[in-house]
């Protein structure tokens, strides 16, 4: 299994002496979690330079700065397994993150759903040339890496082009990727075989590396989907972990229990299997992804209108098209979130659209990807099921989101909401899950999953990473209709012992790290 062996014990009593340490910040008065998912405790930390030098009860010399914080929760700060920050990190404004300080995150992880740069070094030597408002970790993108070998087409890889996948896989972990994320409902991921993703993991598990998977299925064949990466952990001999785990379509609702005895049993066979889930029951992605099946997406948009032009092909598209627009309540659980030419449209479901416009939801959807295609919002998923996922010790806390900043769009509130949602919403106020149970699965457990050393937990030694938040307030303020909107109720967040947001407050520094794999290695000995 994971080792989680920290969950067992609590870290606050953790030794400092009698001598006085010396710090520059002093955090007092606080209820302290510590990320290993023990009760609360009072006490105060302590921060000089980038890391944590005392944490509980201790002296101090000199003068350090001293914060009251009583009456606030210190917790190590947030990690986002999965964000597609991946682009907006490279540009300004959204490099400083705001969306994600404002939720208490401290490290989001790029690269998932097979989407992201391939060239880790580029990609990182950007990030640090740009500066960032957080951390941030990446992973080597299997769709981007298929693509290059060998473009977006619908077979099997030549022995040649399986090497060069192997090969960038291989180039991208000793840049410093953390693993190998797969997106098997995208392109061109969609045509690999279990083979070839086998092949990739196997370079990325030399390394130390994990596989992160958008499944091939979350819905009608979900358990398959499980058995596929099941497969790859067992052939691979790599730890494997489930992206936004989920069961969606109302026909597979209640599905949730299921999967989850199926996790535990692998888990108790020993396979290393671990997920993450973001707490809405909306997901979010390319209306191409929703509505056009696999097989026609083959090539470019050029070759899929085509496709529909074709005399014997466009009929039969156009048939399973439909029959997928069905299965989404004939468009209405389908709802625009982005959409360039007509920004109008956002926020609205494909139903009331139609409706407006005199059209069959077919005759749109058909229009909007010959307009170069939208993102949507997906109804499609039973709360109670997301409630029943987040329960379960191995599920981290992830959003799925994006570095933001306020626009017009109508996005999924995720990337403003996710981390507060969790542990304001979910713990506090409905007590779903308790409290410690909540914050663990956004720091602790999220850096157990990754081996990430010297972070995610209160401890002396680790970089200071922190979020001090009032539990009053901490609420997610997004929503559905109007989701580009910041959380409340972080006091102060520190990135490697740098203010973000003090007394509520962003200050714009640039504090974050581009965190390598090899040098995590490198500074804690060989992964467990």
């Amino acid at each position: 299994m994971l080792a989680l062996t920290l969950a067992a014990c609590s870290l606050i009593p953790a030794a400092v002496g009698d001598a006085a340490v010396e710090a520059d910040v002093v955090l007092q008065g606080a209820t302290l979690y510590d990320g290993a998912g023990g009760p609360g405790k009072p006490g105060d930390v302590a921060i000089k330079d980038d890391r944590i030098v005392a944490v509980g009860t201790f002296q101090t010399k000199g003068k350090p700065r001293v914060l009251d914080c009583s009456g606030l929760i210190i917790t190590p700060g947030f990690i986002d397994l999965h964000t597609h920050s991946d682009y907006p990190l490279q540009k300004k404004p959204t490099n400083m993150n705001r969306n994600y300080l404002a939720q208490g995150v401290t490290t989001v992880v790029t690269g998932n759903c097979g989407a992201g740069p391939v060239d880790v070094a580029g990609y990182f030597r950007k990030l640090e040339e740009l500066g960032q408002g957080a951390n941030v970790i990446h992973q080597v993108p299997h769709n981007d890496v298929r693509k290059k070998a060998m473009g977006n087409v619908n077979r099997e890889p030549t022995a040649e082009e399986l090497k060069k996948m192997e090969d960038l896989v291989d180039q991208g972990m000793r840049d410093g990727a953390w693993g190998l994320a797969t997106g098997l409902i995208y392109n061109p991921g969609t045509y690999a075989k279990t083979e070839e993703l086998i092949a990739l993991a196997k370079v990325a598990a030399k390394h130390g590396g994990f596989y992160a998977s958008h499944m091939r299925n979350e819905a009608d064949t979900i358990f398959e989907a499980l058995e596929e990466i099941l497969a790859i952990a067992r052939k691979a001999g790599i730890r494997v972990h489930i992206s936004h785990i989920k069961v969606t379509g109302r026909r597979n609702w209640g599905k949730a229990p299921d999967v989850i005895a199926f996790i535990r049993r692998a888990r108790q066979e020993g396979l290393k299997v671990t997920a993450d889930q973001y707490p809405y029951p909306a997901s979010s992605t390319s209306l191409m992804a929703m509505a056009i099946p696999a097989k026609w997406r083959e090539g470019d948009n050029k070759d899929l209108l085509a496709r529909l032009d074709d005399p014997e092909l466009g009929p039969k598209i156009r048939h399973e098209i439909e029959r997928l627009i069905v299965d989404r309540d004939y468009g209405k659980s389908l709802k625009i979130a982005s959409f360039k030419s007509r920004p109008e449209w956002q926020g609205k479901p494909l139903g009331m659209i139609a409706a407006a416009e005199k059209l069959s939801v077919l005759d749109l959807v058909l229009h909007i990807q010959k307009e170069g295609g939208a993102q949507i919002v997906s109804y499609g998923m039973s709360e109670e099921d997301v409630r029943l996922f987040m329960k379960e010790p191995y599920v981290a806390t992830a959003s799925d989101g994006s570095s933001q900043v306020p626009a017009k769009t109508v996005p999924h509130p995720r990337s403003y909401g996710c981390f507060p949602r969790k542990v304001g919403r979910y713990a506090l106020e409905d007590k779903v899950i308790p409290l410690e149970h909540a914050l663990r699965s956004c720091n602790g457990l999220p850096a157990d999953i990754l081996q990430l050393r010297d972070r995610g937990y209160l401890k002396p030694g680790y970089y200071a990473d922190l979020v001090v938040f009032d539990p009053k307030t901490m609420r997610d303020k997004a929503t559905f209709d109007v989701p580009h909107v910041y959380a409340k109720g972080v006091e102060h967040l520190l990135v490697n012992g740098k203010f973000a947001i003090e007394r509520g407050v962003f200050t714009d520094t640039l504090a974050g790290r581009v965190l390598r794999h090899s040098e995590n290695k490198r500074q804690s000995g060989n992964a467990k």
